[in-house]
């Protein structure tokens, strides 16, 4: 049989990509997020590609339906080779630090972190079992780089990326591996970047770049889902920062 990735939070942007660029390598996909419209379609263009694909709806801030829906996904597919968790769009809008509340961040957390987390412990042991998967897991560049005005997603993104470190460390020798990609750049094709407009790139899209009418670095999907498959063979490290000339000053 196969191997499967399970891509959380799909879309039209990095999640279509990383789904082709496994797809492309023999992996069935599972697509998870909530609208099924998006999904069905999504599923639709893979098999145009020849890829097998079934969608599933769920809220990813939902973190106590992540054992069900692991469940779910391992009833499809037999068992889960691949996550790659990306949930990050132009609704995780920045906050000031100084207004930051206990409120936003349980709210930002629940997607952010609480899933993510729940999410490894549903499918790492069976990855361990099986000596063999990985956990990748995307997000902004202001969890690598805080920034005046950007806080709130970047603090939350910043603890997931600590708990994603620990787990890499932790899963030496087991032959799973655990690894982050930190984007900071507004993704092509994605829903951020259709609501913004061709000449948009502000802050609010999740990327983490400086405010004050900056343009953001623009990338295209495929260009990060061949950074996943490299990360996924190589195994070399445990974070890929894009562009990559920011990773010398995170």
């Amino acid at each position: 049989m196969s191997k499967a990735i399970a891509v959380f939070g799909a879309g039209t942007g990095l999640g279509l990509s990383v789904a082709r660029r496994f797809g492309a390598e023999g992996f069935r996909v599972a697509l998870v997020a909530r609208r099924k419209d998006r999904l069905d379609d999504l599923v639709a263009r893979l098999a145009d590609d020849g890829i097998e694909a079934a969608a599933f709806t769920a809220d990813l801030a939902d973190h106590e339906r992540v054992p069900a829906l692991a469940g779910a996904l391992q009833d499809r597919f037999g068992h889960i080779d691949v996550v790659e968790y990306g949930p990050i769009g132009g609704e995780q809008s920045f906050t000031p630090a100084a207004e930051l509340d206990a409120v936003t961040l349980d709210r930002l957390a629940r997607l952010l972190l609480y899933t993510p987390v729940e999410l490894a412990r549903a499918v790492v042991p069976g990855m361990i079992e099986r000596g063999d998967g990985a956990f990748l897991l995307t997000h902004g560049y202001t969890a690598v780089q805080p920034m005046p005005h950007l806080s709130g997603v970047g603090p939350v993104m910043a603890a997931a990326r600590n708990y994603l470190y620990s787990l890499n460390g932790e899963l030496a020798g087991t032959g799973v591996y655990a690894g982050t990609l930190a984007v900071a750049a507004l993704i092509e094709r994605s829903e951020a970047a259709e609501a913004a407009g061709r000449g948009a790139g502000r802050t609010g899209d999740g990327s983490g770049l400086p405010s004050g009418g900056t343009e953001f670095p623009v990338v295209d999907p495929d260009e990060l889902a061949q950074y996943y498959w490299d990360m996924y063979t190589r195994r070399d490290r445990v974070e890929q920062v894009y562009p990559a000339s920011l990773a010398a000053s995170g």
